[in-house]
């Protein structure tokens, strides 16, 4: 059996596969500050032979959960003498130009805490001054003093010789074997001074607890007579083990999100469909990301806490890039100064919740408006709902200011958030060169689906894919994915004058970097497959694109190639290109998978008629038709490639699929929902 587990800010989700392609799920409430706990309820809320268990798949937000809350260690910082200020001095760039009350973000580690030491290395990597090991114990003997957790060291230049850094940590772990550390080297080789050390800082800030918790969940899981294989879900979608993940634990900061969006991607090989736009709707927010030709894009260019006005924390480590809005169920109606209704970014949360759930909450939110609309039954809440009272709080926050009906109201507050998420959509696709009629839009979370349909028109969508286990979707992609790790490196080279025989050795060397980790990680060398890219720039640019390379030896003709593509990559996502302008690559990126053994997927069996999978009939408010009668499907219980015409209601347990006039879906044989939008 193959089982996975993805802990949310109020569930924690739980999706298996049996070895005959039996998909089961359950959902148990998280359980903070002891999220193993959680993870131990779902397993048992699932009712699975726990000694079954042969692969198990974990997502987790606790690494996130540490930096967002600063709940992370005591972290000291060794670098190279006269640049212990690199992380107060940052970036010069500033989001919010005319703010003149703009702070710069504040340094996880404190300056006391961050110590210099004698050791140069200059760009080629070539030893300007040796590493003064007398400062290092000198060193080592203040954070100790000063009960430091964990230790970052980033030199300059390292990326390119690591050699200073790993005599530190060869040091500073004989000197002091408890405490966590982390140099620079070994969680990027790419450039960028300010960006590699922040990485490795945030990395020792959250060692210590990515170690704990990961400990925690092992001994939980051996406690409970499982000898399963252990995995935990990475930011650039693949996979990765337990003790890989305790050593960069910064590599998991976006463990949950992810998964749903490679199981887009995976999903969409299954039933033929290559181009995504994968859509995710939880409680408090809304994520996209775009999925072309089958493959997820991944990018180091991430920040934490960044927005409008701030310019948040790089993390210089792959993730896969997804737009992601403060828009999702629990998001609170309001009016600004200026009287206009707003939706979002704040969120009612868990607790009090909406108004719906009867727990204290007095704000409107998408779903209670969605509630209010018809769109969601009043049966399907795990509290008593009491729509008088939803009603009201519409009326008088919302409804009184623009005098108009409640209704009205309810249908202008799912107007504006889809229009938010709109502008999300466009952010991955229309502003990125792509045609949203190339793409299907597959749609998951709590509340994808209910919006997934409109949006999909809007954009010029032409079809909607609402997958099987579709609100616990994220879990359900951890069970589709292999290992990755990604291998990058500087390598600053104008492509018209490179060295071919080193270029290849390079590529040589990663390879065998990649084939050395899988082997320690037990995955079979005829089991692993690469992918190279080229991050590239023309000569004279500060940023790259990033261009997929041949996987064969380099020659003349494919150097050629690769400035061609490059060429290509360039006009589309900036609209123009300059072939006379020389070129040059800045990094080396390769993705190494190793393949593991995926569940099969079962059909579905044969059910009744349509007819017999009508729940009931419902008044459901539409844009233009306002109320109208519709009926309201059980999804377990709808046959196959049977199509339903819009108006309808699709009901599953967690999760509803709105179906608007001119609209039609049917269940595909896997089980998925294949609404046909009505756009030409």
């Amino acid at each position: 059996m193959r089982v996975a587990t993805d802990i949310g800010g109020t569930f924690t989700d739980l999706v298996y596969v049996d070895e005959g392609g039996k998909l089961g799920i359950a959902k148990s409430h998280t359980t903070p500050p002891n999220f193993e706990q959680g993870v131990m309820d779902v397993i048992e809320k699932s009712d699975i032979d726990e000694s079954s268990i042969e692969t198990f798949i974990h997502g987790t937000t606790v690494i996130i959960n540490a930096l967002t809350e600063r709940k992370g260690a005591k972290t000291g910082l060794i670098t190279t003498r006269g640049f212990r200020d690199v992380l107060e001095i940052a970036r010069g760039n500033r989001p919010d130009l005319f703010n003149i009350q703009y702070q710069k973000p504040k340094p996880f580690v404190e300056r006391y805490l961050r110590q210099e030491v004698t050791e140069r290395v200059n760009y080629k990597g070539e030893v300007l001054s040796a590493l003064q090991t007398d400062e290092v114990k000198e060193i080592v003997e203040y954070f100790q003093n000063q009960e430091v957790e964990a230790i970052a060291i980033a030199y300059l230049h390292s990326y390119i010789n690591p050699e200073h850094e790993k005599e530190t940590v060869r040091l500073v772990k004989e000197l002091w074997p408890e405490v966590a550390v982390t140099a620079s080297h070994e969680v990027t080789k790419e450039w960028r001074e300010y960006e590699r050390t922040n990485t490795a800082a945030l990395n020792a800030y959250v060692k210590p607890n990515a170690t704990s918790y990961i400990n925690k969940l092992n001994q939980k899981l051996i406690e409970h007579n499982t000898a399963s294989n252990n995995f935990i879900m990475q930011s650039n979608g693949g996979t990765t083990t337990f003790e890989q993940g305790k050593e960069v634990p910064i590599n998991i900061v976006e463990s949950g999100p992810v998964a749903g969006i490679y199981g887009a991607a995976v999903l969409g090989e299954m039933i033929g469909e290559k181009n995504i736009i994968a859509f995710d709707i939880g409680g408090t927010t809304a994520k996209c990301s775009l999925i072309e030709d089958g493959e997820v894009k991944v990018s180091t260019d991430y920040y934490i806490e960044r927005d409008d006005r701030r310019a948040g924390y790089p993390i210089k480590t792959p993730v896969v890039d997804i737009v992601e809005i403060g828009n999702g169920g629990g998001s609170i109606a309001w009016i600004d100064e200026a009287g206009a209704l707003k939706v979002g970014p704040h969120s009612a949360g868990s607790v009090p919740g909406p108004v719906a759930y009867g727990q204290g909450g007095t704000e409107p939110t998408t779903t209670d408006a969605n509630l209010l609309a018809g769109r969601l039954s009043p049966s399907n809440f795990d509290y008593d709902v009491n729509l008088n009272l939803v009603e009201k709080a519409i009326d008088e926050k919302i409804a009184a200011h623009f005098s108009m009906t409640a209704v009205e109201a309810a249908l202008g507050i799912i107007r504006i958030a889809n229009s938010n998420m709109l502008n999300a959509l466009k952010l991955i696709s229309i502003r990125k060169g792509h045609n949203p009629k190339d793409f299907t839009l597959v749609a998951f979370g709590g509340g994808g689906s209910m919006h997934a349909p409109a949006l999909a028109k809007e954009l010029g969508v032409k079809k909607v894919v609402v997958p099987i286990a579709s609100p616990v979707f994220s879990a359900w992609g951890m069970l589709m994915t292999d290992l990755r790790h990604d291998y990058i490196n500087t390598y600053i080279r104008r492509l018209n004058d490179i060295n071919l025989d080193e270029v290849n050795n390079q590529w040589s060397q990663l390879e065998k970097e990649a084939f050395d980790q899988f082997a320690s990680e037990g995955v079979d060398a005829s089991r692993v497959e690469f992918n190279r890219f080229a991050d590239m720039r023309y000569l004279g640019q500060e940023h790259t694109v990033k261009v997929p390379v041949p996987e064969d030896e380099w020659t003349d003709e494919t150097i050629e190639e690769v400035i061609a593509r490059f060429h290509e990559l360039h006009e589309k996502n900036y609209t123009f290109k300059l072939i006379e302008s020389p070129t040059e690559i800045v990094n080396l990126h390769m993705t190494g998978f190793g393949h593991v053994e995926k569940p099969k997927l079962s059909r579905m069996s044969e059910k009744g008629s349509v007819e017999e999978s009508v729940k009931e009939t419902r008044s459901v408010y539409f844009e233009e038709k306002e109320w109208v009668e519709v009926n309201v499907y059980d999804r377990d219980k709808l046959p196959s490639e049977r199509t339903i015409e819009g108006p309808a209601i699709v009901e599953e347990k967690a999760a509803t699929t709105v179906i608007y006039p001119g609209q039609a879906v049917y269940a595909d044989v896997y089980g998925n929902l294949i609404i046909h939008t009505g756009v030409e």
